[in-house]
């Protein structure tokens, strides 16, 4: 009986632990559904947060995506951070219940977070000595003021981050403007200003404000004030230096500037006023976005032959529309840069150029106006060209200008266009007008006429000249002498002829324009080295070419069979002769920046060796010397072991080609190394002109951004820049384009192969935007390479019917030859691996993302080896630090597999 008692009191004890563990059950039941019900109300919530950031990404400010970049490092480490978070907790003792209570929820949060960090898209980072020669800080960029005493020295950021780039951008009628800045959506990232006095000494810092993100530099007329753009988070704002003290303050105020078409500034003459585009005082909020649309969007046409350029981020809605109308909309306004004070000119209107005219009493104005186009962007919609006095009343409107839709391909308008001040007279308008209705198909006598109408624009225009060809451009000297130059497309050729008062038209030059060795150069002007630059829609010159005597002076990049060599000419427009007054050693590379004395027997040249990085220099024309200005140091000394040298080969057909050859650092003599040709093909009239060869082999080896170059710190070789001409009378030269650019290759390897640097089994090729349609073609039409790097292309030329680079044939004229132009079209005969690679944000005409994404698809359908990599936020020319470096870093890892390790091929290379 006792016995049996303590079975009975040990079953009753095991029941009442079955009940216990019954309710522990019970419990952790209901713990698991507490943290289902929790985990779908966090569902729920983060859904509702994924809404909310999307309205709030629009809004946020630079600090906001800042930190979205710490958010994605955070993701990056989570794997990490969360065990260490389990280990801080596990190692604690709590109560046994709290513990449950919190482990449930920790571990299913685990199991969720750590899958989806690993599978989060990571940038990848290239070898650490790649990394180091990418971070060095570029050398300073120079601006010479008009006085020639003083040199602004602008320090940039090589790259912004991804962040930056992800910030909110208005992709609208061709341009990408940032709502927040109503300026462009990318700046130029200056962030300190020195000045160098010429005469020599130290560097003078200009007071720049704090996080300074700075552009378009700008000295005054007179040299003795600096003006600079500086972006912030809101707004731009003006501000202006000492040129003697470096002093600055900011001049516009509460004011915002209006930067969305461009440039928003120009000095008067006075040497104090500035006159802006601002952002009209008391603007309300941009038009919002209907979400439910009233009706469909329409576009139609009726009859009207609209042939056009494909062309990126144009206006396709009418709430489109009304942003473009909101963003581009400016008052102009003249800002004392003494006082910082501001008055207005005019009322607010989308205004496109803006320009002073010399004696600082008129102003040229642009007005944009509806409709606005879908089809092409700002620069061709309907506008009124106007000549306004300084308190904004209209003084002569000169042109209304209707919508460039319809301009036939290759073609211009038929009325008025390119409207300019003369430059050596103190209120002159010039502009040209067709006399073939704008289309280089009409068999006319002449196809221009050139107009001009002087103040105060009450008399009718007066003819200046005609032209046989299109015109290209027209600048007067000093003594009022004009150069006039046109063009012929189908010849490509280029003609200039001195126009002066009384005296018939005289040929100056008449070239083939493909002809480097022919070129004369380009004359120079008081304002010579002192444009605005660093920045955004920055102004050619605005001072007539020097003349003295009966002479004008000329500069170049001097192309000669053994490289270029800058140079510096005398030419006397009476009798025509030249005098060559400098021209650059054979064994470096010094081009002449701009005259430092009215006589012209002082210059400021650049200078550089393979051995001495560029710096500014000082000459007295007919003494062999040169003084130092600056003194810049070698950014990169990991490049210094890079050789390099010019080489020559010829094509079979006997076209002349050239490349650089770059060896990587340490490589000796006789050994085979990994070589990948960078290359973009060009088009030639004939193949005298393809031959001849640009470029010099004295430069100072500086690499920058994503350039291919980097890859000779990873033991590559570079064949960079080997020449792919496609030569063709007239408009015929793609019809041979695959022949020709097979051909080419094909020379280049045997060069490298018959220098003994490489055997044929270990060559890659690659190329950025017509180079990556390169790339495409010579895997898809021979087994030359090894792998192919194709950033950017176009593959599909269907996809771009009415031209594309310089073929003016539309596709209907010529479909085969739009067909056989198409690696698209021959996706199945690529049998050697390719990468494509893509900006997601691509804004160049033709290369709409959508051509990688097909090809890719063409390819893998196919059963090729290819990787297809997309890059947020990214145009056609990459920009990010971290886009940049996984750029590098995908290169180097394609091409080590692809090519550097490649095995012995022992299918036909066909050769």
């Amino acid at each position: 009986m006792r016995a049996l008692s303590w079975v009975i009191g040990e079953l009753s004890w095991v029941i009442g632990e079955l009940s216990w563990v019954i309710d522990e059950l019970s419990w952790v039941i209901d713990e698991l559904s507490w943290v289902i019900g929790e985990l779908s109300w966090v569902i729920g919530e983060l859904s509702w947060v994924i809404g909310e950031l999307s309205w709030v990404i629009g809004e946020l400010s630079w600090v906001i995506g800042e930190l979205s970049w710490v958010i994605g490092e955070l993701s990056w480490v989570m794997p990490g951070a969360t065990r260490s978070l389990f280990d801080t907790i596990r190692k604690q003792e709590r109560p046994m219940s709290s513990m449950r209570t919190l482990r449930f929820p920790l571990l299913l949060a685990l199991l969720i977070a750590l899958p989806l960090a690993a599978q989060a898209p990571k940038y990848l980072l290239p070898p650490p000595e790649v990394v180091a020669a990418f971070d060095a800080a570029p050398l300073p960029e120079a601006l010479l003021s008009p006085s020639k005493k003083v040199m602004a020295l602008a320090y940039r950021k090589a790259q912004p981050s991804i962040a930056m780039l992800s910030r909110p951008v208005l992709r609208i009628a061709g341009e990408r403007v940032n709502p927040r800045t109503n300026g462009p959506h990318r700046t130029a990232l200056i962030y300190a200003i020195h000045l160098q006095k010429v005469a020599g000494g130290g560097e003078t810092k200009v007071t720049v404000p704090a996080n300074a993100n700075l552009s378009n530099l700008k000295f005054s007329p007179d040299g003795a004030k600096l003006a600079f753009l500086n972006t912030r988070d809101d707004g731009i704002e003006l501000w202006v230096a000492s040129a003697s003290s470096g002093e600055a303050k900011k001049v516009s105020g509460t004011a915002r500037l209006n930067a969305a078409a461009g440039d928003p500034c120009d000095w008067l003459r006075d040497n104090k006023t500035l006159v802006c585009k601002v952002v009209p005082m008391g603007r309300g909020p941009a038009p919002a976005d209907i979400h439910v649309p009233g009706g469909p969007n329409v576009q139609e046409n009726e009859g009207k032959t609209a042939q056009a350029a494909t062309y990126e981020d144009m206006i396709k809605t009418a709430h489109d529309e009304d942003l473009f109308a909101y963003y581009f909309t400016s008052q102009l306004a003249a800002i004392d840069s003494s006082a910082a004070t501001l008055v207005n000119i005019g009322k607010p209107a989308i205004l496109g150029d803006v320009s002073p005219s010399p004696n600082d009493r008129f102003l040229l104005v642009t007005k944009i106006k509806r409709p606005f186009s879908h089809l092409i962007p700002i620069n061709g919609f309907p506008e009124d060209v106007e000549v306004w006095d300084r308190k904004g009343a209209t003084v002569k409107k000169l042109a209304d200008r209707p919508s460039r839709e319809g301009v036939p391909i290759a073609g211009v308008e038929a009325g008025p266009r390119g409207h300019h001040w003369r430059e050596d007279q103190p209120a002159t308008v010039i502009w040209t007008e067709a006399l073939d209705g704008g289309d280089p198909k009409a068999k006319v006598p002449f196809r221009d006429h050139v107009m001009t109408l002087a103040a105060p624009f009450s008399a009718d225009p007066l003819e200046i000249g005609k032209s046989e060809w299109r015109f290209a451009n027209l600048s007067y000297t000093e003594k009022g002498i004009a150069l006039l130059t046109e063009s012929d497309r189908v010849s490509r050729k280029t003609r200039t002829w001195i126009l002066e008062a009384g005296a018939a038209p005289k040929k100056l030059w008449d070239r083939k324009q493909d002809a480097a060795y022919d070129n004369p150069g380009i004359p120079l002007t008081r304002d010579s080295g002192s444009r605005s630059f660093a920045g955004f829609g920055g102004r050619g010159s605005s001072s007539p070419i020097i003349q003295i005597g009966d002479s004008i002076y000329l500069t170049g990049q001097g192309a000669s069979k053994e490289g270029d060599r800058p140079f510096l000419d005398r030419l006397n427009l009476k009798t025509l002769e030249s005098e060559r007054l400098f021209r650059c050693a054979s064994d470096v590379y010094e081009t002449v920046v701009a005259p430092l004395s009215a006589d012209m027997k002082s210059i400021l040249t650049r200078y550089e060796t393979p051995k001495d990085p560029p710096n500014y220099f000082v000459r007295t024309l007919g003494v062999d010397e040169r003084r130092a200005v600056t003194a810049f140091n070698d950014p990169q000394p990991q490049l210094r072991g890079v050789e390099h040298q010019y080489v020559t080969y010829q094509r079979k057909d006997g076209v002349k080609l050239s490349a650089t050859l770059y060896l990587p650092p340490g490589y000796k003599r006789g050994e085979h190394v990994p070589v990948i040709m960078w290359a973009y093909p060009r088009e030639f009239g004939d193949a005298d002109s393809a031959s001849q060869v640009t470029g010099s082999p004295n430069r100072f080896t500086i690499v920058n951004g994503y350039s291919h170059l980097f890859l000779l710190l990873s033991g590559y070789a570079i064949f960079d820049n080997p020449t792919m001409p496609i030569v063709g009378p007239g408009e015929t030269a793609n019809d041979h384009y695959v022949d020709q650019l097979v051909a080419s290759a094909e020379a280049a390897i045997d060069k490298v192969v018959e220098m003994g640097i490489a055997d044929r089994d270990h060559i890659g090729v690659g190329g950025h935007s017509y180079g990556a349609f390169m790339t495409a073609n010579l895997l898809a039409h021979s087994r030359l390479f090894r792998a192919g790097f194709a950033e950017s292309g176009a593959y599909n030329r269907t996809l771009t019917p009415f031209g594309f680079q310089s073929e003016r044939r539309t596709f209907w004229e010529v479909p085969d030859l739009y067909a056989k132009m198409s690696p698209f079209w021959y996706a199945d005969k690529v049998k050697d691996p390719i990468l494509l690679m893509h900006g997601e944000a691509d804004d160049n005409s033709g290369t709409f993302p959508i051509q990688s994404e097909r090809f890719y698809m063409a390819l893998k359908g196919y059963g090729a080896t290819v990787r297809y990599i997309t890059l947020p936020n990214e145009a056609h020319g990459y920009a990010a630090r971290e886009t940049l470096l996984d750029v590098l870093a995908e290169r180097i890892n394609w091409f080590d597999k692809y090519v550097k390790n490649a095995p012995v091929r022992e299918a036909d290379n066909g050769r």
